[in-house]
């Protein structure tokens, strides 16, 4: 999901207070709704064996410090403060998702090595359908914002939500055939086709960032 066109935006001042209220809003939610698909998906995911629940809590963990991420960075007051907290915002959030790739294809190449079969488990179902309803409409809604802020670091931040989204169908996908066809490798193996799409966005942060400086005036 490319930013160009957000890097070269000038954002809408004459609003500007209002809209970055409104993304401290959408962080706060973010932070609230993540600590708590955390703690449902990490803990039912250690219950159950399943490498794609416990992947997707540490991806909520993951979204919880990119949403206090955002929030420090709107916290800025002054316009060089601001350019200076959006560039360490967008490498934070970058590097989030390097980290998540890299746990995920530890823990899937692992289980599918060992071929190691998870249980079904009612709560991580739950939560996986309640976040494929609201992660979609979080995710556009901070695309629509940061277009109109010019803000790279919350346009990573909303490609990280959407990212939940995609991680949501594919774990319920793969929890509903583990539990219903006994396919053990439905677990892992839609995990690991993640991989390649958050290591992906990952550099993408980057390069947008560094194009982002560039542009600048004078660098940030």
């Amino acid at each position: 999901m490319k930013s160009e066109s957000i890097t070269t935006m000038t954002p809408q001042t004459t609003s500007y207070p209002a809209l970055a209220q409104r993304a401290s809003q959408l962080a706060y939610f973010t932070v609230g709704y993540n600590a708590l698909e955390a703690l449902v998906a990490i803990t039912s995911g250690l219950l159950a064996g399943s490498i794609a629940l416990v992947g997707f809590g540490l991806d909520s963990v993951i979204e919880t410090a990119s949403g206090l991420t955002i929030l420090w960075r709107f916290r800025a007051a002054q316009e060089h403060e601001q350019e200076r907290a959006e560039a360490r915002a967008v490498k934070i959030v970058g590097a989030t998702f390097f980290l998540l790739a890299a746990y995920v294809s530890y823990e899937a190449i692992s289980d599918l090595w060992y071929h190691r079969l998870p249980t079904f488990s009612i709560p991580g179902t739950a939560i996986a359908t309640l976040s494929l309803i609201v992660m979609p409409i979080l995710g556009v809604a901070k695309r629509r914002l940061a277009t109109r802020l010019a803000s790279r670091a919350l346009a990573a931040d909303s490609v990280e939500t959407l990212l939940c989204s995609y991680l949501s169908a594919a774990l319920l996908l793969g929890l509903i055939a583990n539990g219903w066809l006994a396919w053990w490798w439905a677990d892992p193996v839609p995990a690991l086709c993640m991989v390649p799409y958050m290591v992906w966005e990952g550099f993408e942060a980057f390069e947008e960032e560094s194009e982002g400086r560039s542009a600048a005036p004078g660098g940030v």
